[in-house]
């Protein structure tokens, strides 16, 4: 999972921060660098084609289709064929008794006798062809059973990639309100120390208030450099997901503190994305039961244990099979030759050759082999326990983080309600500190206090979108509702889908 980086520890040390958008003077060092700008769905439609993690597991699908392939050779018929070719050197000589051809031979006499030609050539055609053999076909399910769960880690891996890159992009849109923030508050405190060192070298401000705000402008510096350096390490994060080579060019479109989450029509382009890109729908957010059924369905984790148990019921099984016989149909051609002098292939012409065919068929059946398949079967149902284990503790882990996350979900919903509604009288506390600076009947004290407490609510807004957006990434991702990756199910929204 992506780390949120720990801002809140460094708006602690802001007293006048939390702004919109990036400003015109917020990446002055990178103005040279070419923008490679992003939507969100651009960028999970780019993570998803490129990103290492899917590619791997794509290829751990290829393999596990090839397993199945292996696992399918086993069905059809072997056939091999072997030929050889021998030259006697000094051939094999043996002694016989003499009295064989000779009656009046001694009994100690015998007769030195040749065996074999100077060039012997053989060759075997061997077919066969399983009737009978419960592994094998047990063993194709096994392989069925790999490929599929394969398929569904693939699934998982994108969600998993879709995920990060959501929550990057959405930290990235935070940072950039964070690094406003600073800006702003920079701008505006240098701004009032040139404005009261002029009022002071004049005698109508105390050195009190001038060192107050040079005291407050050296803490805000240093948060400055830190917040651009922030925005630079989610960019570079997102740019890795992305497989974008200029990790400083990455920029993202939608401003969190500009986005409504209660009328979608008033969304520019960018922020209308932004909440159009949702995988479980904005009106079954509060129905938490409808999202643990789609968690139980489609969840990819859960599916992967799933698979993962019937894997190891389909092991289980292919060691029981080992107790039955196997039948195979048999088959050989047999051509062996010789002749002496020069070779000649297969002694055509002047030489010997017989030829000989058998057929048959073979029955093997497992007697006795020690305590080995016993062994081997237990092994394989303590696995299939804790399978089943493992299973049953994801469903109910699932179970509770989706219903955590609905009640996140519509919590910091309700607090985006009740920030908007304290951006807009932050706001008009800041037109009556104005005007009342501007008549002369306001300190600008009460003025900057005034747009510190703004910005603090804008802020505030920000954080609570923020807060709501990776509530719902997540929610996606448990309920196994990605968009991109599961648009058909997201699309269909009946209660009996199921993934093909």
């Amino acid at each position: 999972m992506i780390r949120i980086q720990s801002w809140k520890n460094v708006l602690g040390m802001i007293p006048m921060c939390l702004v919109l958008g990036v400003g015109p003077g917020s990446a002055k060092v990178e103005a040279q660098v070419n923008r490679v700008v992003f939507g969100i769905e651009d960028a999970v439609r780019t993570a998803l084609g490129v990103n290492p993690d899917v590619v791997a597991a794509r290829l751990g699908l290829t393999e596990a289709e090839e397993r199945v392939s292996e696992a399918w050779s086993e069905v059809y018929p072997r056939i091999d064929l072997n030929a050889s070719y021998s030259r006697n050197i000094s051939p094999t000589v043996n002694f016989l008794p003499a009295s064989i051809f000779d009656p009046s031979a001694g009994a100690d006499d015998y007769l030195p006798v040749r065996f074999g030609a100077d060039n012997q050539w053989a060759s075997t055609l061997s077919v066969e062809q399983p009737i009978l053999r419960p592994s094998v076909l047990v063993g194709l399910g096994a392989a069925s059973r790999f490929e599929q769960l394969q398929e569904e880690a693939v699934r998982g891996q994108s969600h998993a990639v879709a995920t990060r890159v959501r929550l990057s992009y959405y930290q990235l849109l935070l940072l950039r309100e964070q690094l406003r923030l600073t800006e702003n508050s920079v701008r505006r405190v240098r701004e009032s120390v040139r404005e009261t060192r002029v009022r002071n070298e004049a005698g109508l401000a105390s050195d009190y208030d001038l060192l107050r705000l040079e005291v407050e402008l050296a803490n805000l510096e240093p948060n400055l450099r830190r917040a651009e350096n922030s925005v630079r390490e989610v960019r570079r994060q997102l740019a890795i997901e992305l497989d974008v080579s200029e990790q400083d060019a990455i920029e993202v479109r939608g401003s969190l503190a500009n986005m409504d989450l209660d009328n979608l029509e008033n969304n520019d382009p960018a922020n209308r994305e932004i909440l159009e890109f949702m995988g479980f729908q904005e009106g079954n957010v509060e129905l938490s039961d409808r999202a643990v059924q789609m968690a139980g369905e489609l969840r990819s984790d859960l599916r992967q244990l799933e698979l993962n148990r019937d894997l190891r019921q389909t092991e289980v099984r292919l060691e029981q099979a080992s107790y039955l016989p196997e039948v195979t149909l048999f088959g050989n051609y047999i051509i062996n030759a010789q002749d002496n002098g020069s070779p000649n292939f297969f002694a055509r012409g002047d030489g010997q050759r017989a030829y000989s065919r058998i057929v048959g068929v073979r029955v093997s059946v497992p007697v006795f082999q020690g305590f080995r398949r016993v062994s081997r079967i237990d092994q394989r149902q303590a696995a299939l326990r804790s399978a089943e284990i493992q299973s049953q503790r994801g469903r109910d882990m699932a179970q509770a983080q989706v219903k955590s996350l609905v009640e996140l979900s519509t919590e910091s919903l309700s607090r985006a309600r009740a920030q908007r509604l304290a951006v807009q009288q932050a706001t008009r506390g800041f037109e009556i500190a104005s005007a009342q600076y501007q008549e002369g009947l306001g300190s600008q004290f009460e003025l900057i206090d005034a747009e510190v407490a703004l910005r603090q609510s804008e802020f505030n807004y920000a954080q609570a979108v923020f807060d709501y957006l990776v509530a719902r990434a997540q929610l996606d991702e448990a309920t196994g509702l990605v968009p991109l990756v599961d648009q058909d199910a997201i699309q269909t929204g009946r209660e009996d889908y199921e993934l093909p």
